[in-house]
């Protein structure tokens, strides 16, 4: 585990070994969301990374008729 420091304008380093991992690169944006007493950050992808993820999905159901509108 990685302890990182606050600096005194609120910065911090991401350890080389997450960023390394998640292959995350300079300038690259991240969501950072708050949940309760944890801070987490997800890196935002590119739209062009997420083609094919769906893949196989299965779209087949049936249809109420007022769907059809």
């Amino acid at each position: 585990m990685d302890t990182v420091t606050i600096s005194p304008k609120f910065q911090v380093v991401i350890p080389k070994s997450i960023r390394d991992r998640l292959k995350l690169i300079p300038g690259q944006k991240v969501q950072a969301i708050a949940y309760g007493e944890r801070i987490e950050f997800i890196p935002i992808r590119p739209a062009k990374e997420l083609r094919g993820v769906l893949r196989g999905l299965d779209t087949s159901f049936e249809r109420d008729e007022e769907d059809r509108v």
